[in-house]
Formats: C-alpha cells, structure tokens, sequence
C-alpha cells in the first residue's frame, strides 16, 4: 500500500452546510495552494475547482445534498470524492435541454476528469473524479517531445 503524507489527503465534513458549493471550492483551492499546485498550473488548479464544484452542485441537486468532500492527492493525480446520501448513481444527460438551463455538470466532468465513477456505500454513494497532477516528473509522464 502506498504511503503518503498525511498533508497530502484532506477531508470535508458538510452535512447540514449551507453554500456547500463554496465552502468546498475554498477547501480544494486551500489544499492546492499547500500542494503547490496554484504555482505549478493555474489551469488544472481552475480544473479541479470546477469539477470540485460540478460534483458538489450535482449533489444537492440530486442526492439531498453533499455529506462529505475528500481530497487525495498523490505524486501522480488528485482524487476527489463527494459523499451523498443517494444510493441512484449520477447519469449524464445523454441531450441536455438548450431551453432550460443546467443538465451539464456530469459533461464536464467527464471532460476534464481522466476518469470517474460511483461507489455505492451502506449510507448512499460517493462520486469520484480523477484529474493528473501538474506536479509529476518527466519520467512518471514518459517521454517528452525534444524542443
């Protein structure tokens, strides 16, 4: 089993928060900053904020509200996890409607994440995203374009 820095995995308790969605990006946005991430890449830090909040705003749109937020970063990615008391597994909208706003949240996470999922739990799921981190070394990447 991989061992890291207890630094390196941070957890949010939110039941009964309110602007959940805020709280979680200045939780995230707190934890990248100590990881070094806002100075490595402004772009894959505003990355994880977004999907820190798609997650999170799916949530409490559709599973009663967010219960916790984790944050485990490695050397290699960033996974963040959003607990919710739903046991029904997020589905995108395969054709959001254009007339109505929102039905998009699941897209973009599908499209920033390398992957993500659900997991159900005895209490409801967590839904899970991945993202690589800006922080790896050239030889975690493989080979790199010679300039």
């Amino acid at each position: 089993m991989e061992r890291r820095p207890s630094d390196r995995i941070r957890s949010l308790g939110l039941t009964g928060t309110k602007d959940a969605v805020t709280r979680c990006r200045d939780f995230t946005r707190a934890a990248l900053v100590a990881w070094q991430w806002m100075a490595a890449s402004r772009e894959k830090s505003e990355d994880v904020l977004l999907l820190v909040s798609e997650m999170v705003a799916n949530a409490c749109l559709h599973a009663g509200g967010p219960q916790a937020l984790l944050l485990d970063c490695t050397d290699e990615r960033l996974r963040i996890e959003v607990t919710d008391g739903s046991p029904e597994p997020p589905a995108p909208r395969l054709r959001p409607d254009p007339a109505r706003p929102g039905g998009y949240g699941l897209l973009i996470v599908e499209r920033i994440a390398r992957r993500w999922g659900s997991v159900p739990t005895a209490e409801g799921k967590y839904v899970w995203a991945e993202i690589d981190t800006p922080l790896r070394s050239p030889d975690v990447r493989g080979p790199q374009p010679v300039a």
